[in-house]
């Protein structure tokens, strides 16, 4: 599953895992993500791989476009119960 994200600078994803593998990669702007005790920015033309069941969170530290890639697909987002991506 291949999905692009265009999100607001200082908008935060909250900690969460999901049994789907995560590769995002950042065309456009900059994702600091928190992941297993390490804090990792990634911006234009580079990537990140998250394994399976790690807990993760993501801030925008500027505005960005970033496509995230899923195996197997999220079934949540295939069923719109992802609502946590939209809280406020």
């Amino acid at each position: 599953m291949i999905g692009q994200t265009l999100v607001e600078k200082g908008y935060v994803v909250p900690l969460h895992a999901h049994d789907n593998q995560q590769l995002t990669f950042v065309t456009d702007g900059v994702w600091r993500f928190k992941l297993e005790g390490k804090t990792v920015d990634v911006g234009p033309n580079e990537m990140i791989f998250i394994p399976a069941n790690v807990p993760h969170t993501a801030e925008a530290l500027e505005t960005l476009v970033a496509y995230d890639v899923f195996t197997p697909p999220r079934q949540d987002w295939i069923d719109g119960d992802d609502t946590y991506l939209r809280a406020k």
